[in-house]
């Protein structure tokens, strides 16, 4: 249980958990651990039979991941300390934890959330909205990301290198879990009114965003892939449609201040996508996400040679188009130019020379994460 300031509620907590250990003849221990309370709550938790466990680092996270380090069993539940959740009737995370998965989640939403236990916000918007993401994210089946009441074996934690400090840890463990393509299951939960009198220490927004950044952080697919597959798209439809010359819709006339957009688009997309596979590389080199059968069998299609080669031919393409855009400028004694015609070869010629080098100077990057992989 982490805990900070829960003077009002973690003897209960404590008590309840013991009670539903021993009624399921389960041999355990019930762990605080602490965050720097100032109300007396670790002398209140080992009253009620608790091993407390100081935690220095601050943050929801950094509690949790100091209670899991100290832990001697094989299994553990974790659940706040607030009296929000119901330790006294672990029985179906057991069961699930016995049955041989990994990570067994609560789930408030079918479980149900007693009237006043979660702001609207959170219960109509932030949490499906974040799960919602989770789920598309991840391809996973977890409806209820946050919920504070789960359960998972020790050693499948410890393989997870935690890392995170806040509240998005608990999407931190879900994602790694899923990463790790470890057994996860829910169970329902019911969530009740927190026997606290202080304000809660989740911000809504502060902490939202936390855990939506951790989301798109860990999956440079959604992050930079697929936006930068559809800024080219749309770059390059844009271009070619303007390349025979103006076009009119209704009173607007999209010419060659269009086209400079769309080359933008192409440029910045064509970056994005690189980007993710430079985040992909380096998060697999580092431990983060798997290196997945699909990624290994890309890899053997973006090689150095590869690359340089295309990105090479792109930018001598670029430097033909740019002599050609000079020689049809000397033809006019390098004086004035119909800039709408002249920047309709000038514009892909540049596109290319910059799509080229960025291919190139890529590739040797991608060398450089794929050392050792």
């Amino acid at each position: 249980m982490p805990c900070l300031n829960e003077a009002e509620t973690v003897e209960t907590c404590v008590r309840d958990a013991w009670n539903s250990m021993d009624r399921l003849g389960v041999v355990g221990e019930v762990i605080v651990a602490d965050n720097g309370s100032t109300d007396g709550s670790q002398k209140l938790a080992a009253r009620a039979g608790a091993r407390v466990v100081s935690v220095d680092q601050k943050g929801y996270g950094s509690a949790l991941r100091g209670g899991i380090e100290a832990a001697h069993g094989k299994f553990i539940i974790m659940g706040d300390a607030d009296d929000s959740y119901d330790f006294s009737h672990l029985d179906p995370f057991l069961e699930r934890l016995r049955a041989g998965y990994d990570l067994v989640m609560g789930d408030r939403f079918s479980g149900g959330v007693d009237p006043g236990a979660m702001p609207l916000l959170h219960k109509y918007v932030g949490n499906p909205v974040l799960s919602g993401i989770g789920r598309l994210f991840f391809s996973t089946q977890i409806h209820d990301f946050h919920c504070g009441l789960r359960g998972f074996r020790r050693d499948s934690a410890m393989e997870l290198d935690l890392k995170t400090a806040g509240m998005e840890f608990a999407s931190e463990l879900v994602v790694k879990a899923t990463l790790k393509d470890m057994k996860i299951t829910e169970v329902p939960t019911t969530l009740r009114v927190a026997g606290r009198s202080r304000p809660p220490h989740l911000r809504s927004f502060r902490d939202g965003w936390r855990h939506l950044r951790f989301l798109l952080l860990h999956c440079p697919r959604w992050l930079f892939f697929i936006p930068g597959i559809v800024m080219m798209m749309l770059g390059v439809a844009g271009s070619v449609i303007l390349m025979t010359g103006p076009k009119r819709i209704g009173a607007a006339t999209f010419d060659t201040q269009v086209m400079l957009y769309a080359a933008g688009a192409i440029i910045i997309g064509y970056q994005m996508i690189l980007f993710s596979l430079f985040a992909k590389l380096l998060a697999a080199r580092e431990g983060w996400m798997p290196m997945t059968p699909r990624m290994r069998k890309a890899l053997r299609y973006v090689r150095l040679r590869t690359g340089v080669i295309v990105g090479a031919l792109l930018f001598v393409a670029g430097v033909g188009g740019s002599v050609y855009a000079v020689a049809l400028w000397s033809q006019h004694s390098f004086g004035a130019l119909d800039l709408h015609h002249s920047l309709r070869i000038v514009e892909p010629s540049l596109t290319a020379m910059i799509l080229g080098s960025e291919t190139m100077v890529g590739s040797f990057f991608l060398s450089v994460l794929r050392l050792n992989l």
